[in-house]
């Protein structure tokens, strides 16, 4: 459940939710079918290499143990880049012309450039798998890989990554189908449905950012928030899932509305 739960929320991960915005209003004119699938698509690449990253790292956990100094480096590095997506979408939001839609900005999204007009269910899997190249995700393989070596090894890091794969599968495919009915609709509710995520993006990696600050600056913080990762994640999930929500209810009076 915990595994499940962590594919849930990284599926709303901002690089995430941007790429696959980017890739189905790509694909949107020549091929709407592929891009109602961009999100599925996206997160069966993503979770293909980290399963194979979880099953290959399963194997040397007899032999070799992480450094001490590399949680904390992970973490500040994390930490530093949340805050630096939330203020890259908050200057997207504030800079963004009035009516005009407002895309989530992602870094990854960003450095890969030209790759995210994939245009087909490969292509798409492909960047997925791109994405997975990063300290996140190799940290996420790596808890896994040490489940699985005190359990049936690479078979049960294997079954993590499938988990943590669905989790995924989920949420950015429902992002993906999201996406494409949005693009269907009357341009004002997009316009409505890009900024409400825009602030609850921007919102979520400052509120993320700033409790690991907390965790690192106070060991009782930390303390008290070991053993409750499958309920922080549950809810930073409830609420972006309800953003995805409140925009859809949102838009629809203007999608009622004539003209």
């Amino acid at each position: 459940m915990l595994v499940l739960s962590l594919g849930l929320k990284h599926g709303f991960d901002a690089d995430h939710l941007a790429t696959i915005d980017g890739l189905a209003r790509w694909n949107m004119a020549a091929r709407p079918r592929l891009a109602c699938q961009c999100g599925a698509w996206f997160s069966l690449g993503h979770g293909a290499v980290m399963s194979a990253i979880a099953a290959a790292l399963t194997s040397l956990a007899a032999y070799w143990q992480p450094p001490a100094w590399l949680e904390l480096w992970g973490a500040w590095i994390s930490i530093v880049c949340l805050l630096g997506l939330g203020l890259l979408n908050v200057h997207a939001l504030l800079s963004a012309p009035a009516g005009q839609v407002v895309a989530t900005v992602g870094l990854k999204t960003r450095l890969l450039g030209r790759l995210a007009a994939a245009s087909g269910p490969g292509g798409v899997a492909l960047l997925g798998a791109l994405f997975a190249v990063s300290l996140d995700t190799v940290s996420q393989a790596t808890l896994f890989a040490v489940a699985a070596s005190q359990f049936s090894g690479w078979p049960h890091a294997l079954l993590l990554g499938a988990l943590f794969t669905v989790g995924m599968l989920v949420s950015d495919g429902v992002h993906g189908i999201w996406i494409a009915r949005l693009l269907r609709r009357s341009g004002e509710a997009a316009v409505m449905a890009s900024r409400i995520m825009g602030w609850v993006v921007a919102g979520a990696s400052f509120m993320v950012a700033g409790f690991g600050v907390l965790k690192l600056a106070s060991p009782a913080i930390g303390d008290w928030s070991d053993g409750k990762e499958l309920a922080f994640g549950a809810a930073l999930v409830a609420v972006l899932a309800g953003s995805f929500l409140l925009a859809m209810v949102m838009a629809r009076p203007h999608d009622a509305s004539p003209g």
